[in-house]
Parts: C-alpha cells; structure tokens; sequence
C-alpha cells in the first residue's frame, strides 16, 4: 500500500500535521528564523575560533543538522501540495475547455471553481 499523497489525505478540512506544516513553512520564512539560523552559523564559526572542546562542536553541527532536516521534510510537504492543487486547476481548465468546445454545459466550471479554491487550503 502506498502512502497517500499529502493533498489527498486531509479530505477538505486540513489536518493537524498539514496545519503544523503551513505554521512552519510561514516561520520559515519568516526573517526571525533567518536571525535563528544566523545563531547557530554564528555559535558554529565561534565555536571553531575559539578552539572550544568538541562536545560544544558536535552540539551546534547536530542542531544544524536537525534544522536541515526538518526544512527538507516541510519543503517537501509544502511542495508535493502545490503540486496536487496545480494539477487540479489544470485538469479542471481541460474539462472546462473541452465542454466549451463541445458545447455541452457540465460540471467542469464546477470543478474549475472547487480546484481554484484549493489555493485557500494548500
């Protein structure tokens, strides 16, 4: 069984681990956490200047690390989302444009209306 995709398995109410990741992808963002990861290059290049014992070299590589980690895992997340709702609004686009060209009314325009939506909850 393969995992579902990150947009597939909220349904339409978000989940708590797609609210934590978009709380996340905002902090990440934001210039606070960029004066955090400016902390821990700093307290890494001070640590090494100052010949400190290498306990203190190894704690400040493994928070760089965890740091790292975790923002491959929310980029990845946040990523796989946009896709799935981008490809929704394409397909919707299709059948829209297709009935068009038919002429015959459907629920593409519906569709269309529900993908452009998902922008709101991705």
């Amino acid at each position: 069984m393969a995992p579902q995709h990150p947009a597939d398995r909220d349904g339409d109410r978000p989940g708590r681990f797609t609210r934590l990741a978009e709380h996340a992808s905002n902090f990440t963002s934001s210039p606070g956490f960029f004066g955090v990861c400016l902390v821990l290059v700093a307290g890494a290049i001070t640590a090494h200047a100052l010949k400190l014992p290498t306990q203190w070299l190894l704690v400040v590589g493994e928070a760089m690390s965890a740091v790292s980690l975790l923002l491959l895992a929310l980029l990845k997340n946040s990523e796989r989302r946009a896709e799935h709702a981008i490809q929704r609004k394409l397909d919707a686009i299709a059948a829209a444009l297709l009935e068009i060209r038919r002429e015959e009314p459907g629920a593409a325009s519906e569709e269309l209306r529900k993908a452009i939506s998902m922008e709101k909850q991705t």
